[in-house]
């Protein structure tokens, strides 16, 4: 195994810290909804702005793994 696989696998990683930041923002949210729910709305405008900059995260460390195992010869 190269290390330019190892780093690709790493890079890969950012998809784990996505979906738990996805996770733990969406329990907040849903709390945050219970306790004002005439908040909803702003809430949930809020929730889905956050859920797409983490999951562009996630994108780019896929890109990046991508990149590293077809770009970079090792």
């Amino acid at each position: 195994m190269s290390f330019t696989a190892l780093g690709a696998a790493i890079a890969v990683l950012t998809g784990l810290g996505a979906g738990i930041g996805i996770g733990i923002a969406t329990g907040k949210a849903t709390e945050a909804v219970a306790r004002q729910p005439e908040a909803a709305n702003q809430i949930t405008k809020t929730l889905i702005l956050g859920m797409a900059l983490s999951e562009a995260t996630a994108i780019y460390g896929l890109v990046v793994s991508i990149l590293i195992m077809f770009v970079v010869k090792g």
